[in-house]
């Protein structure tokens, strides 16, 4: 189905330097995403700083992100480990003008799979815009098990997709065959570690949501296409070439250094938001290193 398309960038949000939110930076940020390979945008992930921002700050950006985006989806993580602002959040997402919502399992309170089952058809009951389901065992402690997620999906159908970030390529192709993956086309696994994104697409994979994309877009998309297209040979070489990038821009914790990188592209991403700090000169040093050699400063 990919309605999503096949990259999926995970946006940073744009700050000042005085921390407040860059509506305008961002909406430029968007179209030069859309312009380099991204086929839809993510607003209010992770990578967007959405812990350390206020409700009206998101649907702040998810408006600017809309109009900014053209015809191309935008996304808005509303998910959290409170079910009740999850699915309020999820429908003032859908009332706002998002093409989808991505919900990440709960996180530190480690609910059961009865739980996350009984959670994510809370939010599911709540809109009937498509959702993306977001497995993260190593930020949220807990994994969502194949059984879970089918369960989901057939109870509703527009839970169609999920964002794998579990890092198990093994647990990637389980899914994949019990899903049948390769054989229908109402289901999408989305790699969650740019790194993992080719071996991920020989498992059932569609795709990635991706954070090397605000650098590496139309590489990444060339990757992919050569993958689909049946030149594996290419797919590997572009895979190859940015795997320095793809470790990169993880040195240590996300955004961080994504948001380095694209300030030396020129881009007024800002520094993060509290507890986070900003790259410091050794890192990037090391990164700008990485882009020289890419050709991307």
């Amino acid at each position: 189905m990919n309605i999503f398309g096949r990259i999926i960038t995970a946006m940073a949000t744009p700050f000042y330097e005085d921390g407040s939110l860059n509506l305008e930076e961002a909406a430029e940020l968007v179209k030069t995403l859309v312009n380099e390979g991204s086929d839809s945008v993510l607003v209010c992930g992770t990578t967007g700083e959405s812990p350390v921002m206020t409700e009206e700050e998101q649907f702040s950006l998810l408006k600017a992100a809309k109009a900014a985006a053209g015809d191309h989806p935008v996304i808005m993580g509303t998910g959290s480990n409170n079910t009740e602002i999850s699915c309020k959040k999820s429908r003032k997402a859908q009332e706002a003008g998002a093409d989808g919502i991505l919900a990440v399992v709960p996180y530190y309170n480690k609910p059961p799979q009865e739980g996350l089952f009984r959670h994510f058809s809370a939010i599911a009951e709540s809109v009937t815009i498509p959702i993306i389901l977001y497995n993260i065992p190593g930020r949220t402690g807990i994994n969502m098990s194949d059984e879970t997620i089918l369960k989901l999906h057939d109870r509703y159908p527009h839970i169609c997709a999920l964002k794998d970030a579990a890092g198990n390529l093994d647990q990637t192709g389980r899914f994949a065959m019990k899903a049948d993956i390769c054989h229908r086309n109402d289901f999408s696994v989305y790699s969650g570690d740019d790194s993992l994104t080719l071996p991920m697409l020989s498992c059932g994979s569609c795709g990635v949501i991706s954070v090397a994309s605000h650098i590496a877009g139309n590489e990444m998309k060339d990757m992919i296409n050569a993958f689909f297209s049946g030149d594996v040979k290419k797919a590997t070489e572009i895979h190859l070439r940015l795997m320095p990038l793809f470790k990169g821009l993880f040195e240590t914790t996300n955004p961080i250094l994504v948001k380095a990188a694209l300030e030396l592209r020129g881009i007024k991403a800002g520094k993060p938001r509290l507890p986070l700090i900003e790259a410091d000169s050794e890192q990037r040093e090391k990164l700008a290193g990485i882009m020289k050699q890419l050709n991307k400063i």
